[in-house]
């Protein structure tokens, strides 16, 4: 499974966990994650682009093992479901996360170590509903 985007951009990732888990997420520690459907928003906006999202469904597919976010330690827990890709070389991740929390839950402290955002993991019961703000975050029309 490789999505292939090499221009910079900011991502979101929707996942499933099918089972509700407590996960150790690194400095955070144990997390209660409620079965469900998560959408993980973060930035590629380096020389690699957007092949961090590539890494991300390794890390999920159990290819690649080493832990540097905060996602990777939910990721091999989940089924990878879409991921939708703003290409852009602007700041928006926070932008975009915030935009995604007024019609999601958040996880608290995940993903947002390097900025002041409550959180840039959300949680939906609903598919549709997480799909629907994660479409509209992006700026994306159905």
């Amino acid at each position: 499974m490789e999505h292939g985007c090499i221009e910079p951009g900011i991502y979101t990732i929707l996942l499933k966990l099918g089972m509700a888990q407590e996960i150790k997420v690194g400095s955070l520690g144990v997390i209660a994650f409620a079965a469900g459907y998560y959408a993980y928003t973060g930035s590629a906006r380096g020389s690699g682009g957007c092949k961090r999202v590539d890494r991300h469904l390794r890390v999920l597919q159990g290819i690649e093992s080493t832990r540097r976010w905060h996602i990777d330690y939910l990721l091999p827990q989940t089924d990878f479901l879409e991921v939708f890709i703003t290409k852009t070389t602007l700041d928006l991740e926070c932008r975009i996360a915030s935009m995604i929390a007024e019609r999601l839950r958040s996880v608290k402290g995940f993903g947002c170590s390097d900025c002041t955002c409550l959180s840039h993991l959300h949680y939906a019961e609903d598919l549709a509903n997480m799909q629907e703000a994660v479409r509209l975050a992006h700026g994306q029309q159905r």
